[in-house]
């Protein structure tokens, strides 16, 4: 039995006990050869139970996910406890679908990949127990994933991106700016000081009871936001971007967020409802979050671009930006983010809506990429932790603030 010190995240190896009960419902074929390497992927660092099966090539052979949203929903947001018990009695169900999906027996796998960092700790510990008991028992290597070195690298499983490239990463649990030059090589420009936009939006959406609204309630907040936005005007609130005095790459929505409660109050009082009721102005309140915090995104994202581009450490002819995470699904902010990319000769590319939320696709990926790269690939997991709180890469932020790159003011027409 996997024993978790709860202080620290590590587990003890694995004690050797009989295997999961389904790998025994596989034909293990000696004779079958692959021609490429397969990598089996676990994602539980959320609120999502994913599993898939990829190949070296970029073939996904199979994948599978239990979402949990409908259950968070009724709660307002996830709960970590509750997310935790959903993952255990999912991950077994899901990693069988993947493996039956894909035709691959578990004997033919070239290693597991794993999602331990970052996430709730309580989730984390869940995929992570899950794959060492399975590493132990297939005696296959293990790669343990960061989370957002994963969403960085999914656009080369569908695109030939070469290094070096930059990459936005902004969903519920994250924002950040880095530059890729490797697999494992990143270079973070600017990241959130406080909260993350998609958390941000998410609890704009509670505020504004849009599981309430007819046309939201079976939507996620960020979701719904995007949706009524769509209806109401983004200027009907004069509502300023967060840090325009900081000539650097670091984001804040914490701020942008009260303004916003600040505002819903004030309708409130004037509509005479109380909390917990739509307000006919729901939708530009939407519309004006959505629109700020694209602006803000987009300026942060302009400021990158041009500072990457004076140190040269993007190709001049071929600079590409690559925006992946939750929030990177939200058409509108793609749209401004086209904006700065046309005005900075820059090649703008987001996988598609599945892949850039949570999935066991882009854990798979990564560890295929690490196979490759020979990095970060386990033979013995004595000691392997999950780490809820984990940077990316190496922080040259405050080089970034000290180079005091003015950006040019966009027409933000969307």
């Amino acid at each position: 039995m996997l024993i978790l010190n709860k202080t620290t995240g590590v587990f003890s190896k694995p004690s050797r006990r009989k295997p999961y009960e389904f790998l025994r419902s596989f034909n293990f074929h000696p004779g079958k050869l692959f021609l490429h390497k397969l990598v089996l992927g676990i994602e539980t660092s959320c609120d999502d139970t994913a599993a898939a099966v990829v190949d070296e090539t970029g073939n996904v052979l199979g994948e599978a996910i239990h979402s949990q949203t409908e259950v968070h929903l009724k709660t307002g947001g996830i709960v970590p406890a509750v997310a935790q018990q959903l993952h255990r009695e999912n991950i077994q169900r899901i990693v069988q679908e993947v493996l039956s999906a894909s035709k691959v027996s578990p004997s033919e796998l070239s290693a597991i990949a794993t999602t331990v960092k970052p996430g709730l700790a309580l989730s984390l510990g869940v995929g992570l127990s899950f794959s060492l008991q399975l590493v132990d028992q297939l005696k296959k290597p293990f790669i343990p994933i960061h989370h957002m070195e994963a969403h960085a690298l999914t656009i080369r499983l569908l695109n030939k991106v070469e290094f070096p490239f930059l990459v936005l990463l902004i969903s519920g649990g994250h924002c950040l700016l880095a530059l890729v030059r490797g697999v494992s090589d990143f270079l973070l420009l600017g990241k959130s000081l406080d909260i993350a936009p998609g958390d941000m939006l998410d609890k704009v959406a509670r505020r504004l009871s849009l599981i309430k609204h007819p046309e939201c309630s079976t939507m996620s907040g960020g979701k719904a936001i995007e949706h009524l936005a769509k209806q109401g005007n983004k200027l009907h609130f004069a509502i300023k971007p967060p840090m325009q005095r900081a000539k650097n790459c670091d984001f804040s929505f914490s701020g942008l967020q009260h303004v916003i409660d600040k505002i819903i109050m004030q309708k409130e009082k004037e509509e005479g409802l109380q909390r917990g009721q739509v307000l006919s102005s729901a939708a530009h309140v939407a519309a004006a979050v959505q629109h700020t915090t694209a602006c803000h995104v987009a300026e942060r994202t302009h400021r990158a671009i041009l500072f990457c581009q004076q140190r040269r450490l993007l190709s001049p002819s071929n600079a590409v930006l690559v925006v992946s995470g939750g929030v990177a699904s939200n058409l509108y902010i793609r749209k401004a983010l086209e904006i700065v990319t046309n005005a900075t000769q820059c090649t703008l590319l987001c996988p598609p809506p599945r892949l850039c939320t949570d999935n066991g696709i882009m854990i798979a990926w990564n560890g295929i990429e690490r196979l490759r790269a020979g990095v970060g690939v386990l033979h013995n997991t004595e000691g392997i932790r999950y780490e809820p709180k984990c940077p990316l890469g190496v922080d040259i932020s405050e080089e970034v603030g000290e180079a005091a790159i003015k950006v040019p003011q966009l027409k933000m027409e969307i």
